[in-house]
């Protein structure tokens, strides 16, 4: 089974290329063997640089479950997660996930993202983008305000 679903991650990928609707990355997400969505990479046609396939099949899935999480639910994808596609896939909580081609197959294609994951274990203010923190007196208000909140939904 887990076999039909990446082919179809594949196969989505493959028509994106084709179709010229952006690169050459396909993600399905499943629940109870069942096709819930599937998407391929839009980043190009939207212009979106988060419109990765695996984003946008969870964004998808999650309108299609109407839920925030994917509990229970599986991502097929072409291609190992990109480090935010990893967030975004931990975020939804998924139960797991297939893929077909390595980060070294991407890097090969043109698509790497080592430097990104370089980047993750850099302090942020010696990262190549800066990252400056400015203290502010009221900075932790948000949270304060969201610690006493009582009809708020924890995700």
């Amino acid at each position: 089974m887990h076999e039909k679903f990446l082919q179809k991650a594949i196969a989505v990928a493959v028509d994106n290329v084709k179709s010229g609707q952006g690169g050459p990355y396909g993600a399905v997400v499943v629940k109870d063997n069942q096709l819930i969505a599937a998407s391929g990479n839009q980043v190009t046609r939207t212009l979106d640089p988060t419109a990765h396939a695996e984003i946008s099949a969870i964004r998808l899935a999650c309108k299609e479950l109407n839920d925030f999480q994917l509990h229970g639910c599986i991502l097929y994808t072409s291609c190992e997660p990109c480090p935010m596609c990893l967030g975004a896939i931990y975020w939804a909580r998924l139960a797991k996930v297939y893929y077909a081609c390595s980060r070294y197959d991407a890097a090969e294609a043109n698509f790497d993202d080592s430097f990104i994951y370089d980047e993750i274990s850099v302090l942020p203010s010696e990262r190549i983008i800066g990252m400056l923190h400015l203290n502010l007196p009221n900075a932790k208000q948000p949270f304060e305000i969201w610690a006493e909140k009582f009809d708020k939904i924890v995700y």
